[in-house]
Order: C-alpha cells, then sequence, then structure tokens
C-alpha cells in the first residue's frame, strides 16, 4: 500500500514536471523568430496601444507566433512604454527584438526616414519639406492635391473627409487634414500618397477620440478644422487656445467679422513673418480673407494650416466668456478684451512697453 502511494506521488511528480517542461519548451519556441523571412513588413501602432491591440497586430502581420505567449513575455519582463508610428519589421525577429523596437522607436530599416510636419504650417511647407526628404517634387504634391478621383477616394475611405474639401475655391484639398508628427517613410522612393495616407491615418486616430463631440456639434468637422486651424496659428502655446476659440465663436454668433490676420496671410499665399500685408490685401474680398469685405459671420472657406490635438480640442471646448477681441505680444503672450478701445489701448501699451510684434 505504502509503494503504492509513493509510485502515485512518484507518478504525480512526473506528470507535473513534464507539464512545466512542455510548458516552457511551448513558451521559448513561440516567442523565437517565426521564420528566417528577411522581408520588411511595415505595421503601424496607433497612440494609446495596449498589449492586447499590439498583439493582435503582430500577429495579424505573422509577426509572432502567438499573441497569448507575447503577452506573458511583456508581463514576466515588465516591458512598458511602447511607442506609436510606424515600423518595418522582420518575420526572423524575435519577440525580444520586436518589443526593444517597439520600446524605443527604434525603425529598422537603415535606409528608413522621417518627415516631420509641424503645427502651424500649411500646404506649400508641407510640399517643400518633401521635395527635400524624397525623390518627389513640390509639383508632385499639388497635382496629387489636385487630382480629384485621388481626392474622393480618399473621402470613400477615411469618416472625417467630406465633399467640403473639392469647394471650387480650396487652395489645397486637405489642408488641415494631416496630422502634425514625424512620420517614418521607408525610402526616399515613397509616394505621396503614402506620406498623405500615413498622415491621415494619425489625424484619423486623433479625431476618433472626438468623434462624439463633433457629431453633436452645430458645425461640421470641416468647419471645426478650420477654427482649429485659425486658433492654432493666432497662438504660440497650447495656453489661451480655448480664449481664442471663444473669441472666434462669440464673434461669429455675433455676426462679426472674425478679422483674423493669419487668414489675410494665407489668402494671399505669403507666409506669416514674410512681409506686412498690404491695406489692398486686407480690403479684397477672398474666401479666406476674414478681414475682407463680405466675411460678417462667416469662417474661411477651409483651414489655413496643420492643426495639434490641442487647437482641435480648444474648437470643440471653448471657454465660455464674452471676450471679442485678443492680441498677442512678441513674446506670444495673448490678451483677450471685451471692447475695441479696451484692445486698442492694450495694442498702445505693448508699442509703448517694446512688446509689440513688428516684422
Amino acid at each position: 500500500m505504502i509503494n503504492l502511494i509513493k509510485n502515485k506521488i512518484l507518478l504525480a511528480i512526473i506528470v507535473v514536471v513534464l507539464i512545466i517542461i512542455s510548458s516552457l519548451i511551448w513558451y521559448f519556441v513561440s516567442i523565437s523568430h517565426v521564420n528566417k523571412n528577411e522581408t520588411e513588413i511595415e505595421i503601424t501602432i496607433p497612440l494609446g496601444s495596449g498589449t492586447n491591440k499590439i498583439a493582435d497586430i503582430l500577429k495579424e502581420n505573422k509577426l509572432i507566433k502567438n499573441k497569448m505567449s507575447f503577452k506573458i513575455y511583456v508581463k514576466l519582463n515588465k516591458v512598458s512604454n511602447f511607442q506609436a508610428g510606424t515600423y518595418y519589421l522582420k518575420q526572423s525577429m524575435n519577440v525580444k527584438e520586436i518589443t526593444e523596437m517597439l520600446q524605443t522607436g527604434i525603425m529598422h530599416d537603415p535606409n528608413q526616414l522621417s518627415i516631420t510636419y509641424i503645427e502651424g504650417k500649411n500646404m506649400r511647407w508641407l510640399a517643400n519639406r518633401i521635395e527635400e526628404t524624397t525623390n518627389n517634387t513640390q509639383e508632385d504634391v499639388m497635382k496629387t492635391l489636385e487630382d480629384k478621383e485621388y481626392i474622393n477616394s480618399l473621402i470613400d475611405k477615411y469618416w472625417f473627409l467630406t465633399n467640403e474639401i473639392n469647394q471650387d475655391e480650396i487652395y489645397y484639398s486637405l489642408e488641415g487634414y494631416l496630422f502634425p508628427d514625424t512620420y517614418a517613410i521607408k525610402n526616399k522612393d515613397v509616394t505621396v500618397e503614402e506620406i498623405f495616407e500615413k498622415m491621415l491615418d494619425k489625424m484619423g486616430d486623433v479625431l476618433e477620440q472626438y468623434k462624439d463631440e463633433i457629431e453633436k456639434s452645430r458645425y461640421s468637422i470641416h468647419e471645426i478644422l478650420t477654427i482649429a486651424s485659425i486658433i492654432e496659428t493666432e497662438s504660440m502655446s497650447s495656453n489661451g487656445r480655448k480664449d481664442v476659440a471663444s473669441v472666434i465663436y462669440n464673434r461669429l454668433n455675433r455676426g462679426m467679422a472674425i478679422q483674423s490676420d493669419v487668414t489675410t496671410y494665407y489668402a494671399v499665399k505669403v507666409d506669416m513673418g514674410e512681409r506686412d500685408l498690404y491695406q489692398k490685401e486686407l480690403d479684397t474680398y477672398n474666401a479666406y480673407n476674414t478681414r475682407g469685405p463680405n466675411m460678417e459671420g462667416k469662417l474661411p472657406i477651409g483651414p489655413v494650416a496643420s492643426v495639434s490635438k490641442s487647437s482641435i480640442e480648444a474648437a470643440l471646448e471653448p471657454t465660455n466668456t464674452e471676450y471679442l477681441f485678443f492680441v498677442a505680444d512678441k513674446n506670444g503672450k495673448l490678451y483677450f478684451t471685451k471692447t475695441s478701445s479696451e484692445h486698442n489701448r492694450i495694442i498702445n501699451e505693448l508699442k509703448s512697453e517694446g512688446l509689440w510684434f513688428e516684422y
């Protein structure tokens, strides 16, 4: 009887050991490379992706053998701080190599480049940046923007693009819709379409967070991004942007012209800081120029620059104020007032204190 009990205990121990050994073999095999294929696979990790989402993306692209073993590896090794972005990974990479890349943001392809689109910059600036970074020219960028068939295909693909971007007076159809950020591009032969769609994908990720607010707003997504672009270019930092938004809405609600210089600069295709505006430019009607005639209570026909998340948020969540005017000093500090007399007084004070911005 005692021998039988001992045999059962021994058998149980052997079974447990075999299970442990089998589990370890399964685990280490599962976190090894999928195969020896050196072909690079492009994946994009969206903002805010957790371990489950990343495991799904890697498995869908056949870069890992098993989602469970990936999650176990992340848990056991306390891997965190995955970086959103575009990566070029290989099936020959094991889980350790993959997580290190996703953790540090280091891309794999030595030929890979990056292109940065800055908040508040317009499409002409981006076209120049694309020309400097890739084998595309500024003309290629503009031709792509003018390709109605391509633009309509984007409208079908992205929920936030509408026919408003096809209005005749719009300068550049995707102005304001390409999210400013740093993007990985595989090499200089990348197409303009690929660059645009990376930026639109990122904008989609950002706007998705505000989709309910956008749908409840009395303004269209095109109008919201137009307002956000004015906010972006009128304020040097995120401080005060919701107050700037309140001024825009207060003036619109009262049937007043927004009278934003940045819209006039955009209308005449002159960059801020390049030169002062001429009185004739201020006084001439243009669908973008909110200082021109017949623009009372109206927005520009479209966005005038790229917009950050904080400006989008400000456009959707303005503060509740009675401000109708604002001005910035040369250090970027904003001053808000309710009347034109207060506004003019602030301007005179800034000039006397040497804080008035001059080109």
